[in-house]
């Protein structure tokens, strides 16, 4: 159902269902699939490729070129998957010739004003909340949550059902399963609750919190606290996933507890 008053370029691919609200503009080279609302004054531009069942707010600016001083105009994508919500004024750039594409996985919930710069990905069932930053090259995992007017710095990566405090500012790496919070941001907890909410046991939280407890909360610096989990603790996947996350990461974890809290 196109409005008469939204400008849609021949060349876009667009689902028969997808319902187009005035005084949108959408190029060439997008996709967009069925059932998906795109509501007024949005601007999809070329390289979008929009699944399913989305729901796409006023104001939103989708697959605009990268903000980087290196970008040559190469053709990128910026690919959104389905049942996805992007609120009002979100920014969502497209790829670089670094990756090519940014992503962002299904039923995510973009809240209004975010930006998700060039190169990102973003996990399955993700929520970026209002006002939240993504610089260049950011990995966010599945079900991961990142709190109101956080700002992430480019290259860092939050691991799966890591919960991020709103205001942070993210300069290292946040581990899967974990909270957190502070300035600078450290590990407050892991968190259960969203644990326990998607399904995870009580002993399969308690095994995540014994993990940490010796990484964060017994005095070893990482390469010991990694010999020692691996060598004491069982192998699970929720351990290999750790284990793995910290000695991938290329900008080092966040820190644990200190003096001043």
């Amino acid at each position: 159902m196109n409005q008469p008053l939204a400008y849609v370029h021949p060349g876009a691919k667009i689902a028969k269902n997808v319902v187009i609200e005035p005084f949108t503009t959408i190029h060439n080279n997008v996709v967009i699939g069925e059932g998906t609302w795109i509501g007024s004054n949005v601007t999809i531009m070329e390289g979008a490729r929009i699944g399913k069942n989305c729901n796409i707010f006023p104001g939103a600016v989708i697959s605009a070129v990268p903000q980087d001083l290196k970008f040559g105009g190469e053709e990128s994508l910026a690919i959104i998957g389905d049942n996805c919500t992007i609120r009002e004024c979100v920014t969502i750039n497209r790829g670089t010739i670094a990756s090519g594409q940014t992503v962002i996985g299904n039923n995510c919930l973009i809240m209004a004003t975010a930006h998700i710069a060039h190169d990102c990905h973003v996990g399955n069932n993700a929520i970026i909340v209002n006002g939240v930053l993504l610089g260049g090259h950011v990995t966010i995992g599945n079900y991961a949550i990142i709190g109101g007017l956080s700002a992430v710095h480019q290259f860092i990566s939050v691991g799966d059902h890591a919960m991020i405090s709103g205001g942070s500012l993210l300069r290292k790496d946040v581990p899967p399963y974990t909270k957190a919070a502070k300035e600078p941001l450290s590990y407050v907890g892991i968190n259960s609750v969203g644990l326990r909410r998607r399904g995870f046991s009580t002993e399969k939280i308690r095994e995540i919190q014994d993990i940490y407890r010796i990484l964060y909360q017994k005095n070893y610096n990482t390469t010991q606290a990694l010999s020692i989990i691996e060598a004491e603790m069982e192998a699970t996947p929720e351990r290999d996933e750790i284990l793995d996350f910290i000695r991938n990461s290329s900008r080092g974890v966040m820190k644990g507890y200190s003096g001043n809290y």
